[in-house]
């Protein structure tokens, strides 16, 4: 198999290498000597409009360009308010490479009016980089993701989500119009590759042009696809559909129109072949665009999920997966002062799962395995409508109404050498989030914003567990039964509100001073009972106090802040502090208790921008988090069938100090990006849990500690694009040391993980393009570790004229440090496209999990428990379709 890896490399390598290449340099200055950055210098063959290479100058106005010799060209140089220039080149037979300096003059107002008739690959303009998409791609592409790949600086995670220069792409537009509120992943899996004209990546974005200059906006990105002429005010999109071996079925019609009056996208997609169109990952993920208002206000107060844990598909794989997914986007801008866009999403989907785990606990040396056997059903929906209205340049006001409903059942049947069990979990939570934004410039000196939004969410889950033994002997449970038949209700209300209100004072235009009013406010119930139901169908209700929830809690957070910020030639500096009240009150178990803390809590930001494409930054912060209603519920509730959890009403916030040092570097000269970060993260006073083992069972409750848990991470990546090459480099290493109390012991654990990744793909047009590369995983936690070797290939083939052939191949080594545990497996996918040119029918043969492989593994540490687990999760074995796409 290595061997094979080093043939495709070597035959990438050496395509890309050996041709008969010079290299073409210089400078592009104006008539003073001064260099031009982002000029773009293009070559085409003489006498035609072939491009045969480009490059955007560096801040010292270096180009570079490689060519191919004993040939002819034509070099247009170009730059915003400069004369286009043509410089002829005659290339001979040497080898040697030719030096050719540029000077540009000025435009006179008439050839300011000349319009450039040719295609850049890649322009710059300003804050925006503008890829064309025909230079990069070679037709062989059929979505979004894929055009995307092959774009300098821009790469797709395992997600499905967009990178640019190593941050996570925030919205995603199509002809400046929002893709489902922006979300990349159903971008890139859904729009045609053949209807995207140009990519732009827009830099510092913000929606509000007025608040560019008093916030910092480095880490927001936007994509915009420019779609090509024919799929405007045009409908288009298309309809694909496939059957397989074992009643396997695909049915995925999408239509899209726009124009810049509206624009409307239709995407459904039903299938049994296990591939999840919209998972609850995503589900969670999704938040419908609505922006934090409390965003770095130093408090964080997350309403936790009130849920039972459902278990998650690994790698969106499964045994089997049935989906039905069903979505509408629109938006309307009947003026153009005001639009409306929404969307509505609705996915049913059901997911049969089997996992085999191997647990040691490592306090008591007990080794549990068990095989769990899961069938989950998923019913969501999600509603969301928005508005936006500037009447002028210094008004902008928003408001967003988003809803989201679901319910969830999930059946385990639980097989284990300690204690078996089956057991049913049902929720329906329900999410109605509400946002209003106000901004205003009033002058040059004067800027005003207003935030609010208030979230009402409420969730009823059902838990119910029958059980050989019942190992809590707080449970007053009837032992005259057959089986323990324990079950628990459940109900929680939250409604919070966020608001702030924000004043700048523009002292220069590069410096300003950020008043802040703002206040959180939440009102929580949760009430909540156990029961057993008895072999005659009968209910035993337990009356004790400790196994009932009614409480009420309230949390109120008042604060002022102040910052200041001032830039002054390459530095940024951005400090800041906030003065915050907090109060929090619950009556339960027939008392009140009151708690009234006020903290003052300072951030800094500060910025050296070496230049437009590189950066080097630092933050640090010290933040407060306070528990909900869910840690401070006194009341015994069922995690799980093997675990019992209570609240604790005198918990106490915990303290952040969190730093990070972070460096961008992305260069249009050399398309080298570099991204580096470290992170460093104490809490103090945190919330532990206090454990109880009992064999694999467990009971815990919260406290406070004054031991103190740490996390660090780095982060490196080192991408580069040649002419027919991209490469890429990653290495993640996170470190994390906990604390908590496990039999009245304090125990301090340690995990480390590791991850490092090298690939090299081709960027042909007209020949085979493959991509190879290696990733090595290390795990350590506590007493066990394990590592995982995983080399794998991808490969785009065009042959026959009509014919594409695509591949992905993955092989994973995986064994943990005892060699007790190894397991080997691998993934093939295949695919096989024919479509005459001109054609608006495409057929497809596809084939997933070739090498029929069972199962995959996971390993896991568990802090509560202080135990270790090893999982082989078994999937889908081997899937063969026949697919028909017909392109409307």
């Amino acid at each position: 198999m290595k061997k094979t890896f080093y043939i495709i490399f070597l035959i990438v390598f050496s395509t890309s290498v050996f041709s008969q290449n010079i290299q073409l340099s210089g400078t592009v200055k104006d008539t003073k000597g001064n260099p031009l950055e982002m000029a773009n210098v293009i070559a085409f063959k003489k006498g035609t409009q072939f491009l045969q290479s480009y490059s955007i100058t560096d801040t010292k106005g270096n180009y570079k360009l490689t060519l191919v010799n004993d040939e002819s060209y034509t070099l247009k140089v170009s730059y915003l308010g400069y004369a286009t220039k043509n410089v002829a080149v005659e290339i001979g037979n040497s080898t040697e490479d030719i030096t050719k300096n540029i000077t540009l003059t000025e435009a006179s107002d008439k050839l300011n009016e000349v319009e450039i008739t040719y295609e850049m690959p890649v322009k710059v303009i300003g804050d925006t980089i503008v890829y064309n998409s025909d230079s990069f791609t070679s037709g062989k592409e059929k979505k979004l993701e894929d055009v995307l790949k092959k774009l300098p600086g821009v790469d797709i995670d395992d997600n499905g989500e967009v990178e640019v220069e190593g941050k996570k792409v925030q919205k995603v537009l199509v002809e400046g119009k929002e893709f489902f509120d922006g979300d990349s992943k159903l971008a890139t899996q859904n729009i045609p590759a053949n209807a995207v004209d140009k990519i732009q990546v827009l830099k510092n974005y913000n929606e509000v042009s007025g608040m560019k200059s008093v916030t910092n906006n480095e880490d927001n990105i936007a994509i915009n696809i420019k779609l090509k002429q024919g799929k405007k005010r045009f409908w288009f999109g298309e309809v694909n559909a496939g059957i397989g071996d074992n009643e396997k079925y695909i049915v995925k019609p999408k239509l899209f129109y726009y124009s810049p009056e509206k624009s409307v996208n239709v995407l459904t997609d039903f299938n049994n072949i296990g591939k999840s169109p919209f998972t609850m990952r995503d589900y969670f993920r999704f938040t419908g665009g609505l922006r934090s208002a409390m965003r770095g206000s130093g408090t964080s107060f997350n309403v936790s999920s009130s849920g039972l844990g459902f278990m998650t598909a690994q790698n969106n794989k499964a045994q089997e997966i049935t989906s039905n997914f069903g979505a509408l986007n629109f938006s309307l801008a009947p003026k153009k002062t005001i639009d409306f866009n929404g969307f509505a999403i609705l996915n049913s989907s059901e997911t049969d799962m089997l996992t085999n785990t191997n647990t040691i606990y490592n306090k008591t040396n007990i080794v549990d395995d068990n095989t769990t056997s899961t069938t989950q059903k998923n019913q969501l929906g999600m509603l969301k409508f928005s508005t936006n209205y500037n009447p002028n340049k210094n008004v902008h006001i928003d408001y967003d109404v988003f809803g989201k409903l679901s319910k969830q059942t999930e059946k385990n049947d639980v097989t284990s050498t300690q204690r078996s069990a089956d057991t049913y979990k049902e929720e329906k939570p329900t999410t109605l989030n509400q946002n209003f934004n106000w901004y205003y410039t009033m002058n040059d000196k004067n800027i005003f914003s207003a935030e609010m939004q208030h979230m009402y969410e409420k969730d009823k889950p059902l838990y119910n567990s029958l059980a050989d033994t019942q190992p809590f002997v707080i449970i007053p449970t009837s032992s005259a039964e057959s089986i323990f038949n324990l079950l628990q209700n459940k109900k929680t209300t939250t409604s919070k509100l966020d608001a702030k209100l924000d004043y700048y004072y523009l002292l220069t235009p590069k410096s300003n001073i950020n008043i802040t009013f703002g206040t959180t406010l939440s009102a929580q119930k949760l009430e909540s009972n156990i029961f057993q139901k008895l072999d005659d169908g009968s209910v035993l209700n337990f009356s004790d106090i400790n196994l009932n929830n009614d409480v009420n809690y309230n949390f109120t957070d008042m604060f002022l802040g102040l910052h200041y910020k001032m830039v002054s030639g390459i530095f940024t500096f951005n400090p800041g502090v906030g003065l915050h009240y907090y109060q929090t009150k619950d009556n339960q178990l027939e008392s009140v208790y009151k708690n009234k803390v006020t903290k003052l809590l300072p951030d800094v930001y500060a910025r050296l921008q070496f230049n437009s494409s590189q950066s080097l930054r630092f933050n640090y912060s010290i933040s407060t988090q306070f528990s909900d209603i869910n840690t401070i519920a006194e009341g015994y509730v069922l995690s799980n069938y093997k675990s019992l959890t209570k609240g604790n009403r005198t918990i106490e916030n915990q303290l952040y100090h969190k730093y990070s040092l972070s460096y961008f570097s992305f260069s249009m000269f050399s398309f080298t990006n570099i991204n580096a970060s470290v992170n460093y993260t104490k809490k103090l006073n945190g919330v532990k849990n206090n454990t109880e083992l009992l064999d694999v069972n467990f009971i815990t409750y919260p406290i406070n500690s004054n031991l103190a848990d740490e996390t660090f991470s780095a982060n490196f990546r080192y991408g580069k694009t040649y002419s027919r090459l991209k490469t890429n480099f990653r290495a993640n290493v996170s470190s994390n040391f906990y604390n908590n109390i496990v039999n009245n012991i304090a125990v301090k654990s340690k995990s480390v993980t590791q991850s490092y990744q090298a690939s090299v793909a081709s960027k042909f047009k007209n020949a085979p393009n493959f991509e190879v590369g290696f990733q090595k995983s290390y795990n350590n936690y506590a007493n066990t570790s394990s590592i995982t070797d995983r080399p794998y290939a991808n490969m785009e083939i065009g042959f026959l004229k009509n014919f594409i052939l695509t591949a992905d191949y993955s092989y994973y080594n995986y064994k943990n440090n005892t060699n007790s545990i190894k397991n080997t497996y691998s993934f093939l996918n295949a695919n096989l496209y024919y479509q005459q040119k001109d054609s608006k029918w495409e057929f497809k043969i596809s084939a997933d999990n070739l090498t029929n492989n069972k199962s995959l593994n996971t390993d896991s540490y568990n802090e509560i428990s202080d135990s270790n687990s090893t999982s082989f999760y078994f999937i889908q074995p081997r899937v063969h379709m026949f697919s028909v796409k017909y392109n409307l």
